[in-house]
């Protein structure tokens, strides 16, 4: 099951994605949304401006990698990530844990 089918799955509503850094920028400053979830690496490049002004504007968010918490961005040490491919029961727990 895709990520978005998945979040879907789990009675939540996907708003936009992005498949790149500049897009996915973008989005992160202007679209509305309740929470981020960030894969660490897009198309090769890692995700801290992404994850930067999600932080910056109050929003929470957690990271999905097939590396783990490895690939988090030294600035983001300690943000929760989950491991791809992941359950939807590890991902419905990740969402609502963050938005608690």
């Amino acid at each position: 099951m895709m990520l978005v089918d998945m979040i879907e799955e789990a009675g939540h509503s996907v708003v936009a994605e992005a498949g790149d850094v500049s897009r996915g920028a973008a989005l992160a400053s202007s679209a509305e949304f309740d929470l981020a979830i960030l894969d660490i690496n897009l198309g090769g490049d890692v995700i801290t401006p992404i994850a930067s002004t999600v932080a910056g504007r109050g929003k929470p968010f957690f990271f999905v990698s097939g590396y783990g918490s490895s690939g988090v961005p030294d600035a983001f040490k300690g943000t929760p990530v989950v491991i791809k491919p992941c359950l939807l029961v590890e991902l419905k727990a990740a969402i609502d844990s963050a938005l608690s």
